[in-house]
């Protein structure tokens, strides 16, 4: 990234912050900013300033981000909270996530006869997982009923972890298949299920071990202020490190860490919301610069591909693939037609996918078959991020009255944790 393209990533941070509450309530979200802003101002063909997608830095910036959204989501699950109304978020990711993966995998191959079968599962996977920052504006509205928003708060929250190592070995396999690799298939699945495995032992190490030592460091008032969250910060880039480190996956290392994290704190003298709060806010800083080389280098390539059956995928990710998977996990679950049809619409594609065509940039860069798979997850992206950013708006106003028993969506305490990553610094 060129040092023109960082100042004006630098100032448009700096507009946005300024103009984040008002542009929020026109429904227009930071990534929608972001991405067309990248668009106009760095574009290949004509932009004042340059992004190169194909720069190691830049693919190290967006797996940072992924990492820190990763373990920051993860670390927010309070288990002992969601006991008593786990079972939407439970149907959505054990049994919707698979299938949506599945079926946008089945589809892909479907109309994509070119793509290797590894190929189309890696996009079935990578344009399953939700992102709440995306759709914030009905997770916060009171209209929607408090079931229905920690059901789509905790399935963002949790889903692009899921997906990750599916993803990962998708992407190994392609690899072979495509002839990019000398290994085999097998030999391709059996290193990503090893990287899998060393990336738990190492998101374990660092996640009970850092919070461990940030508890008797609270206990014996060792810790000076700001020091949870420096702390909580190390540990979240340290995991993904070691994991690299140790040829593990690092994101599966975040993910991880986490979760032991944040049970591990909970239990312990420290406060998980106050430590965890400079990991989160640079997850969603970081999060802005992927959106903005979405716009620059990945939307191009979708624009570039616009073809029939690239526009009718991307529309029936962002539909059939989506609704289809939902309406069989909430079969039995209490909740009406209309309310359905509420939670499988408001699942939008956002950071998670950007990331993962980055990984496929990393992984498949010599393949023909590249800016084919890059295009289709761009494509959908973008239909997405428009879409969803403008009907969020109208999401509560099928339901007549706030719900006035329950306490702000903000409230930690009322969705259960992860909250949904805000769009705003406000």
């Amino acid at each position: 990234m060129s040092e023109s393209a960082a100042l004006v990533i630098a100032l448009l941070v700096l507009g946005w912050a300024a103009l984040s509450g008002l542009l929020g309530r026109h429904s227009v979200t930071g990534p929608l900013v972001f991405v067309v802003v990248g668009y106009l101002l760095a574009n290949p063909d004509w932009g004042l300033v340059q992004v190169d997608i194909e720069v190691d830095a830049l693919h190290t910036l967006a797996e940072v981000t992924l990492a820190l959204v990763l373990f920051s989501d993860a670390s927010r699950i309070n288990l002992a909270q969601l006991r008593h109304d786990l079972t939407l978020p439970v149907r959505l990711l054990a049994i919707g996530l698979p299938l949506s993966i599945a079926l946008g995998g089945i589809v892909a191959a479907l109309m994509f006869d070119s793509f290797p079968w590894a190929l189309a599962g890696f996009l079935g996977a990578a344009l399953a997982p939700t992102d709440a920052a995306l759709s914030a504006q009905v997770i916060n509205d009171r209209r929607v009923p408090m079931r229905l928003r920690r059901a789509l708060n905790v399935e963002s929250g949790l889903n692009d972890g899921i997906a990750t190592p599916v993803v990962t070995f998708m992407l190994a396999v392609a690899a072979s298949q495509l002839g990019l690799v000398t290994d085999s298939p097998s030999a391709e699945a059996g290193q990503a299920l090893r990287e899998l495995g060393l990336g738990i032992v190492a998101g374990l190490v660092l996640g009970i071990g850092g919070a461990w030592l940030i508890n008797v460091a609270a206990r014996q008032g060792w810790i000076g202020h700001g020091g949870r969250r420096i702390a909580t910060l190390a540990i979240a880039l340290g995991a993904f490190e070691a994991a690299l480190v140790i040829e593990g996956n690092g994101f599966i290392a975040a993910f991880v860490a986490g979760i032991a994290f944040g049970g591990t704190l909970r239990s312990g003298a420290a406060d998980p919301e106050r430590a965890g709060e400079l990991t989160e806010l640079g997850g969603e800083l970081l999060a802005l610069v992927v959106w903005f080389v979405f716009g620059a280098a990945l939307l191009p390539i979708a624009l570039d591909h616009v073809e029939v059956k690239v526009v009718a995928y991307a529309l029936l990710s962002l539909t059939l693939v989506r609704i289809v998977p939902v309406a069989l996990c909430l079969i039995g679950s209490g909740l009406g037609r209309g309310d359905v049809l509420f939670v499988a619409w408001f699942g939008p594609r956002g950071l998670a996918s950007v990331v993962f065509a980055i990984l496929a940039v990393e992984s498949l860069e010599t393949s023909t078959l590249l800016d084919d798979a890059v295009g289709v997850v761009a494509m959908t992206i973008a239909f997405s991020v428009v879409l969803h950013g403008f009907t969020a708006a109208l999401g509560g106003r099928r339901y007549n009255q706030p719900d006035v028993t329950a306490p702000d969506a903000g409230d930690p305490a009322t969705l259960e944790m992860p909250r949904p990553r805000p769009t705003n610094f406000a």
